[in-house]
């Protein structure tokens, strides 16, 4: 097969913009339906807990499957093999963490947003301050990912190869996605993200099958062939190391980029966010249950799809195509289908992005009301029953708007690596806070502080001054994102190995250099936590 300059041989961006426009279409009436009984903060924030398990672990599957795991990782591993899969692996494990230690405690302790839980026993301003900057960095982080995928997807199908041409296809996803937050609120959101987890795991399923159809439904063969097409270096497809194997430098990172993705999940706001809008810790408990069958099960495809487009595509293929590593899955879907094929799947890539998106605005902008406005500005005494949602639409239009800028600065990223980031901020910022807020009663306002301000700075610096920001070429596997110039001093790509420990320390040092003590609270918040009991009562004290 081979890649023109403008896309995609045999493509039709005429088809593709046609798919794509029905499903912005149905999921824009089914956003406007769901829209009528969005009427109180508990609607906007929480779907008015009105979700049951099940489907909200669907709707968990669809947030989280995002360009990373279908665009990024399927390229991952056409690229780099066994290491391109251990993002799957690792975005998988990462789960058990969320399932054993976060998701039920935390829907039993919190209201919407993941600052409720930690100012429950703290004192409220600073720490909810602390909360909402924190969700609003992951955020941005993570939608810098979206929006650097449906740059590339545009480039690779529409032919469109100008910057100019992608920035203003990015500005249409940004502006659609803000549509989908002020109009329908959680509830919307999650019927978009339903239909874009069915989609994408059905699109996935189609494309799995019809690989292992071309070898026999032999994995070994499909293995073989893809060695085979990967020339010199295809033998080290199959073993660790292609990637990360190079130097003890990149096995560091390596270990680095490990624990970002294990320990990232549970402190990623919006997948918090979706525990609150089933209405009970039981409900909270399947929905993770669901969401690891719905996620495994994919994850098992994208093995097959990246080795899949690896063997069929070639490598070369795909490190020549607009969006490179991004370029695997929809090249494969035109290799295998032709131009209708190719059209669903870019469908539902564009679907995953908005979906995903508009998850991580709905998240952010309601962390900024709720904990920021309300709780800071407020000091929990809004008037307007209507002011607090009137805000948070006002934030998810400003938060749209940074996203478009970033993303057409983060355009032609690698995806799954800019999310390997966003990880690493979450697990540095947000889960050393939550764990000590759950499980130890000695904890307070100085070592929340601490190890939210702490783990979320050194995170970012040490991302900033890496190579993943400067230093190395435009023609390397994961460029820089700034090119021309070196500043980066940090050996490491992924700041997990250090960031993350640093912020645990400096929670417990916090902690203990203060002699504020809330025991009671802590008892309080550990029967709700344990029970349920009062789960549904304003959290404010």
């Amino acid at each position: 097969m081979t890649v023109r300059a403008a896309g995609v041989t045999g493509n039709s961006p005429a088809l593709n913009i046609a798919i794509f426009a029905a499903f912005v279409a149905i999921t824009l009436v089914v956003v406007f339906r769901a829209s009528r009984n969005t009427k109180t903060a508990a609607d906007y924030y929480a779907a008015g807990r009105s979700f049951t398990g099940p489907q909200n672990g669907v709707a968990i599957a669809g947030d989280y499957l995002s360009a990373a795991s279908f665009l990024g990782i399927a390229g991952a591993i056409a690229l780099n093999g066994y290491d391109g899969f251990l993002y799957s692996i690792g975005f998988l494990v990462a789960w058990l963490v969320a399932l054993l230690l976060v998701a039920e405690l935390l829907r039993n302790t919190g209201k919407y947003t993941m600052g409720d839980v930690l100012a429950f026993r703290m004192r409220q301003r600073p720490v909810r301050a602390a909360a909402a900057t924190s969700t609003m960095v992951v955020s941005f982080f993570y939608l810098l990912a979206q929006m650097a995928g449906a740059g590339g997807l545009v480039a690779l199908l529409l032919g469109i190869t100008t910057k100019t041409g992608q920035s203003v296809v990015i500005a249409v996803v940004g502006v659609i996605m803000i549509v989908y937050v002020l109009v329908g609120g959680m509830k919307g959101t999650t019927w978009v993200q339903i239909i874009k987890a069915a989609l994408l795991i059905t699109g996935a399923l189609a494309m799995t099958v019809w690989v292992l159809a071309k070898f026999g439904f032999n994995l070994s063969s499909l293995l073989g062939a893809a060695v085979d097409a990967g020339g010199a270096s295809g033998e080290a497809l199959l073993n660790p190391g292609k990637q990360y194997g190079g130097s003890e430098t990149s096995k560091l990172d390596f270990v680095s980029l490990g624990l970002a993705l294990v320990l990232g999940t549970a402190g990623l706001p919006h997948i918090l966010m979706r525990f609150y809008t089933v209405p009970t810790a039981r409900e909270a408990r399947r929905s993770v249950v669901w969401a690891i069958v719905l996620i495994g099960v994919f994850y098992l495809f994208t093995l097959v799809l990246g080795y899949g487009a690896g063997a069929i595509v070639g490598p070369d293929a795909i490190r020549n195509a607009p969006g490179k590593a991004n370029s695997a899955a929809p090249l494969l879907a035109e290799a295998l289908g032709g131009p209708v094929l190719l059209g669903f799947i870019a469908a539902v890539a564009f679907a995953t992005i908005l979906a995903v998106v508009a998850g991580l605005t709905i998240t952010a902008s309601a962390s900024f009301a709720h904990d920021i406005y309300a709780n800071v500005i407020k000091k929990g005494q809004v008037d307007d029953k209507d002011a607090e949602v009137r805000v948070a639409r006002i934030t998810a239009v400003v938060i749209g708007v940074v996203a478009i800028v970033g993303g057409i600065v983060a355009n032609g990223q690698n995806i799954a690596f800019l999310v390997a980031l966003a990880f690493a901020v979450a697990a540095s910022a947000n889960l050393p806070t939550i764990l000590f807020s759950l499980f130890w009663k000695r904890f307070n306002t100085s070592g929340a502080l601490w190890s939210t301000y702490g783990g979320l700075a050194s995170s970012i610096v040490l991302i900033v001054f890496s190579p993943a920001v400067s230093g190395k070429p435009a023609g390397a596997a994961t460029p820089s994102m700034v090119q021309g110039v070196d500043f980066h001093w940090f050996p490491l790509e992924n700041p997990g190995i250090v960031s993350i420990p640093l912020a645990f320390f400096l929670g417990w040092l916090g902690t203990v250099l203060s002699k504020e003590r809330q025991d009671d609270k802590y008892a309080e918040m550990e029967v709700r936590a344990l029970t349920g009991v009062g789960a549904e009562k304003a959290v404010a004290h």
